[in-house]
This record gives structure tokens, sequence and C-alpha cells, in this order.
């Protein structure tokens, strides 16, 4: 007879239980930066709403800035990071191939033996890690996650650069996601389009540069192809991730998507017909463009300003390189 296998079993609902952040120390203006890529504080604020965006320090890593992030999310929650069963880390720049981020994140917080991984999916990267968490706590496969998505894009930007370099800043967001007595979060709708995996990219590999035969990698961007996927396709996908909710915009309090450029997130909220009352993110203006710690960290701003909107519905979604996406309805900390 063959044996039976027992399979993990966890609590049926989640929820995001709170969320800490880590802002880059420098404020960099328009001005700043306008000089090398021939351009100027008006243009700049025009074409991607951005006024400031935050930089860390040399002496700041990914790490630093993930292991000050979760520490806030554990403070709030009033959890203890014996109890964090997973740490997934989001992120595009860590410093070394290997190991994960996340696993010396874990040591840092004290999570040890918590698992530890990380998502490279660009700025879809920390909903792809909720989706995860999600999944992790309800199998019963751990109690508590932390999601956290960190980014020092200021390491992989050439300041010659139009296309994308203007709009980066650096960051970390943390979520701690654990059991819930009602559903926190939906359904995810995830996914990928290959095929435009050149629209975000690095300009070069790595071992081009090892060889001497190109400078350091650094991001670029075909703003044109991204901003009419960003708009259409992913507003699709939006309308998705609320249909398998069960719900409609107008049941949303907020609307939180990746923090990629101020005309995209106006025209992708005009798409997808947000109604007034919605708080729309808007963290781009001071914090720039974070990649995968953009919406933990627009969520914590959000928050902060509208305490009211505690308890409410929240539809977020990420979408960047890869071209990766991925969008859920969340119940807001």
């Amino acid at each position: 007879m063959t044996p039976q296998l027992q399979q993990a079993t966890g609590p049926q609902f989640t929820r995001i239980h709170s969320l800490g952040a880590y802002r880059g120390e420098l404020v960099v203006t328009n001005d700043d930066i306008a000089g090398p890529i021939n351009s100027s504080d008006e243009w700049i604020r025009q074409r991607t709403g951005i006024i400031t965006r935050r930089r860390a320090t040399d002496d700041v890593s990914v790490i630093d800035m993930g292991i000050a992030a979760a520490n806030e999310a554990l403070e709030r929650a009033g959890l203890d990071a014996s109890r964090v069963g997973a740490v997934i880390v989001a992120t595009i720049t860590n410093v070394m191939q290997t190991p994960a981020a996340a696993t010396r994140i874990a040591d840092g917080i004290g999570a040890t033996p918590a698992a530890a991984y990380d998502i490279s999916a660009g700025c879809a990267g920390y909903c792809y890690g909720i989706t995860q968490a999600d999944s992790l706590v309800r199998t019963g496969v751990a109690e508590y996650v932390l999601v956290i998505g960190t980014e020092k894009l200021s390491d992989v930007i050439s300041p010659t650069d139009r296309s994308i370099s203007f709009l980066l800043g650096d960051g970390a967001g943390a979520a701690l996601i654990g059991p819930a007595d009602e559903a926190g979060i939906s359904e995810s709708v995830i996914g990928s389009d290959g095929s435009k995996w050149d629209a975000v990219s690095m300009s070069n590999e790595l071992r081009e540069y090892q060889r001497g035969e190109s400078e350091w990698p650094t991001l670029r961007q075909d703003g044109k192809a991204v901003f009419r996927w960003a708009v259409w396709e992913m507003a699709k996908a939006a309308r998705e991730a609320l249909d398998r909710a069960g719900i409609t915009a107008d049941d949303l309090a907020a609307f939180i998507p990746h923090q990629a450029n101020m005309r995209i997130i106006d025209e992708f909220a005009k798409q997808l017909g947000v109604p007034e009352s919605v708080v729309i993110a808007r963290d781009i203006a001071e914090m720039g463009n974070t990649s995968a710690a953009s919406i933990p960290l627009a969520t914590h701003r959000l928050l902060e300003e509208h305490p009211e909107l505690s308890g409410g519905l929240a539809l977020q979604i990420g979408f960047g390189a890869g071209l990766a996406y991925a969008a859920q309805v969340v119940r807001l900390p």
C-alpha cells in the first residue's frame, strides 16, 4: 500500500499586518542632475512629475536599507523576528550575485533560521512577493512572512542617460504578512511578456564589462514602449485583479500603482475609471522611481498622510523590466 503523504495546512485568510520604510538620506533635486542630460527642472517635472528623488550614501547598501525597513515593520506589529518563517526580498540591485540579499537581511533582523530568497522581477517584484507570502502563510509553511522591496538604483545609472537615470531613487519598503480573521489579500494576477525584454534592461552584460569590452552596465529603457504597455496592457491586468477580488473600483479606498512616472499613474487611473473618492499614491514626486521598493514606500507614505485609510481596500500593481507584472487587492494595515 502506498503511504499517504502529509500536507501542510494553515489559516484560511491572510493580510498585511504592518509596513516599514527606509528612504535614501540624500535629497537630489532636478537641478542637481539636469546638466549631464542637457535638461532642466521644468522638463523633468513635465515629463515625470518628479520634483526630488532620494538616494543613499555610498556606505549604505540594499542590505542596510532592507534591515531598517523590516525592523520598522516588526516594531509596528509588535512581533519578534523569531516568528518570521520566511523573508522574501525583491531587488535588482544586490551587489552580489550570490548569496541572496534575503539571507543577510534575515540574519540582520534576527530571523534565522527563516527561509530567505530573492525575487528578480524588477518593479513587479514586491507584488510577486506578496503573492508568494500569501501562499506560504495559507499553506502553513510560515506563520509570518516579511516581503521587502529594496533598491539602490543609483549604483546602476549613467548620469548622462536621458532614458531612465533621472527617474531613479534609492529606498526600501517592507510588509509583514500573517494570518487574519477575514480576507486581506485577494487572488493575484501575475504574468510577463518576455518578447519585450529589452524595453527596460541593462546597457550590456557583466561579462562584457569583465572582459574590458564595455563600461559598467547601467539601466536603459524605451520610454514610449513602456508608457504604452503600462497604460494599456496594465489597465487590463488591474481590471482583472478587481474582478478576481470580487469588487469594483468604487469599493477601493486607495490605488497604489508602481511609481514609474506621474503621467503613467494619471493615465492609468483614467483608464481604470478610478473615482475621485479613491486616494491615489503619488510618492514618486518626492522619492522618484525606486523599482521593487516603490509600492511599499508609497503605501507607507499614504498611511502616514491618510491614517483614515487603514482597513480600507487598495489595488496595487507592479510592472516593469521583463516585462513582468503583478497585481492584487489588499486590505491596508
